[in-house]
């Protein structure tokens, strides 16, 4: 049963630290906190009467205890090592996944059929499926997941399509997983959009360039919406076929289509471009990962050591410093008595005494996922092991941690207490994740308490947090507090480029009309447009969507004259709902009009909106014109037209054409560069 608790211990901190008061949260709220983050974490709880940051030392001791041996040439030694009474599900999927091979973890799985009171759970086996898809053992895979299908293991549920799909992606298995995948279909159950991306990877893994072009032209076609992971997949491509400069364009496109720029993404293309010694566009996309808030990993470290020799050293100091370990953790120790004290050092703390077992020195296991649901209820007795714990706390741990949090109460205890730990610093990294936080919680007060802490101190937030903060308002219906944010964004990011302020124009724009703050939506606007920044098209077109729903013609009427007047090209979206909102309200020949003008634009009606406007024409007894547009727009084929699950999609159809004519035109000899979705009806369009 879950408790409200008090914070005392966090005001004091909160008042010394950042001046900060605590914020009050509901019963309703501290509910929330009771439900587990996932069935590790449940199990975890309720194993023992030890508390629960206890417990997930003692696991993560035996499973670095497991992957010591598994790197060591003392692999007999194991059998005795599993013989503990800590040994459960979540230690063996632990220890099979951080395994250093397949061999290794299948000679753990062998090594488990010692220990009489092991049984495997639905985590041990999916993780068993993907050592033997890693392994290249299709046929014992399939027979694990036939097994389990059949109910062959207790209280295991089917193997779903979707982790099917992933596990012979895994193996490489093309025919498999496509298989599965019309499978899928068959059932009647829409596959999802991460359905859509394994095939993809797997097809530009194969070398099959036409076949992945033509997975993103299905997905789009049966109303998909591409997400972060489509635009990695995409970007993957582009670079492993030597399409550089593709990659690069449509990587830019992302933060105007809304879509976040990912840390794998940065890693491909500054590796891609460090490799053709094209050091200024690293320099470029060092500079937007600072802007964006993405913290670089060792994934990078080569590649930057490469720049950094080429001259490159004031560009790449400090990021490879941030990138090599912290010389405050110390390797993993190995014990084989089973006495274990828990103020020993979990392995993710520092100390001098480093323990070196066969010529092997291992970092520490961490989850930070398991270690925040043991932390939820910030207890004093979990609070006081994990100080004993001795755990170094870097910024990409405490940063990790923040975000496991399962609600912002927890992670405000845990911000707050960390604050206090010796050699930590809170810095623009955990500050945002904690601002992030509290916003999609709706704490907006300390959010705002913080941002004012960060400008005092001079701290530059990220583009990407701040409009995270943005968007997160306007889920909350905040649009006041969202433009408040948007007004500063200058000082809280510094100069941003003309691409990335745009979109935080846009999203603002989008939030206030959430709010349906319509004199705010055009004051905010005008000032935009004042200052020298003229919105894309799309964002025009959701401005006029959202007055067109509420009748406001005299508004689309001027957002259109603002467009023209800014010297941008109207689409074939904005005449649709000009159109639309024109033959709704009665006004045919005004409709008419704009689709003459449409015509000046080389641009054509889509079947649905020629429809409404000869209907309209018809009601109005505008024959000639009726018949003028029946004729003119008989010839109308749509050109890759988008829908999201039959629902049209709004301003992202052009964005994603926008890609889809990047990605297919960089591979020429594709079909002889045709439009694969001109004229091709879904079910033929990936046979």
């Amino acid at each position: 049963m879950c408790i409200l608790l008090t914070f005392n211990r966090i005001n004091k901190c909160c008042h010394r630290l950042l001046g900060l008061p605590t914020f009050q949260f509901s019963s309703h709220q501290i509910a929330n906190t009771c439900i587990a983050l996932n069935l590790h974490a449940h199990n975890f709880a309720s194993k023992s009467s030890k508390n629960a940051v206890s417990l997930y030392l003692e696991r993560a001791r035996m499973i670095d205890r497991i992957r010591i041996v598994l790197r060591s040439d003392s692999q007999e030694s194991l059998v005795s090592i599993l013989n503990d009474h800590a040994l459960d599900s979540f230690v063996v999927t632990s220890a099979l996944k951080s395994a250093p091979s397949p061999d290794t973890a299948l000679f753990l799985i062998e090594s488990l059929k010692k220990i009489p009171n092991f049984t495997h759970n639905q985590n041990t086996l999916y993780a068993l499926a993907k050592v033997l898809a890693k392994s290249g053992q299709i046929g014992k895979l399939k027979a694990l997941v036939s097994g389990i299908n059949a109910g062959k293991f207790k209280n295991v549920a089917r193997v779903s399509f979707m982790d099917q799909m992933k596990f012979y992606a895994a193996a490489g298995d093309l025919d498999s997983v496509l298989s599965v995948w019309h499978e899928w279909k068959i059932s009647q159950k829409f596959p999802n959009v991460e359905s859509y991306n394994i095939i993809m990877k797997l097809c530009t893994q194969t070398g099959k360039d036409y076949e992945a072009v033509k997975t993103f032209c299905r997905m789009i076609d049966e109303g998909g919406v591409p997400n972060s992971r489509t635009y990695t997949v995409i970007i993957e491509h582009l670079v492993s076929s030597g399409n550089l400069d593709p990659a690069m364009k449509i990587f830019d496109m992302l933060p105007l289509i809304g879509v976040k720029h990912t840390l794998r993404q940065y890693s491909v293309l500054v590796d891609a471009f460090c490799g053709a010694d094209r050091f200024d566009v690293v320099k470029s996309l060092l500079s937007q990962m600072q802007v964006d808030g993405v913290f670089p990993t060792q994934v990078m470290l080569s590649s930057l050591q490469r720049m950094h020799d080429a001259g490159f050293v004031e560009e790449t100091l400090e990021l490879i410093k941030e990138m090599l370990p912290d010389k405050r953790i110390g390797n993993v120790k190995l014990c084989f008595d089973d006495s274990h004290d828990d103020n020993d050092d979990d392995g993710d703390g520092g100390g001098d005494d480093e323990e070196v077992v066969d010529g092997v020195k291992l970092r520490p296991w961490f989850d930070p996922i398991l270690l925040a649901s043991s932390l939820r209820y910030w207890r004093p007795e979990e609070v006081s092991a994990l100080e004993d714990a001795k755990i170094v706390w870097t910024t990409r741990v405490v940063s990790k941690m923040i975000r496991s949090f399962s609600s912002a109460e927890s992670a405000w205890d845990f911000y707050c207490w960390v604050a206090n730990q010796p050699g930590f610093h809170h810095d623009v990294h955990t500050i945002s994740k904690m601002i992030t936080k509290l916003a999609r919680e709706g704490h907006i007060n300390i959010v705002e308490k913080l941002i004012f802490k960060t400008k005092s101190e001079g701290i530059q937030l990220s583009y990407t947090t701040v409009r995270t903060v943005i968007d997160y308002y306007g889920i909350l219906k905040n649009g006041e507090a969202a433009l408040k944010v948007f007004q500063n964004v200058k000082t809280l990011c510094g100069t941003l480029s003309k691409q990335r302020l745009l979109s935080l124009c846009s999203s603002v724009l989008t939030t206030l009309a959430k709010c349906k703050m319509d004199s705010k939506i055009l004051d905010t606007l005008d000032e935009i447009i004042l200052s020298g920044n003229i919105p894309d098209i799309q964002t025009f077109s959701s401005l006029m969507h959202h007055f067109a729903r509420a009748g406001d013609i005299k508004t689309v009427q001027r957002l259109f004259g603002m467009v023209k007047q800014s010297g941008l090209e109207p689409d074939a979206y904005m005449f649709k709902v000009l159109i639309s909102v024109y033959c709704n309200s009665n006004r045919a020949v005004l409709a008419f009009r704009a689709f003459e003008d449409m015509k000046t634009f080389n641009l054509r009606l889509d079947v649905s909106t020629k429809r409404l406007l000869a209907k309209s024409l018809w009601k109005e007894g505008k024959f000639r014109e009726a018949a003028d547009v029946e004729e003119t727009s008989a010839e109308t084929n749509d050109d890759f037209k988008v829908k999201f699950h039959g629902k049209s999609c709004t301003t992202r159809a052009a964005d994603i054409q926008r890609v889809y004519r990047v990605y297919l035109g960089s591979f020429p000899t594709i079909n002889d560069n045709k439009d694969l979705c001109e004229g091709v009806d879904v079910d033929s369009c990936c046979h």
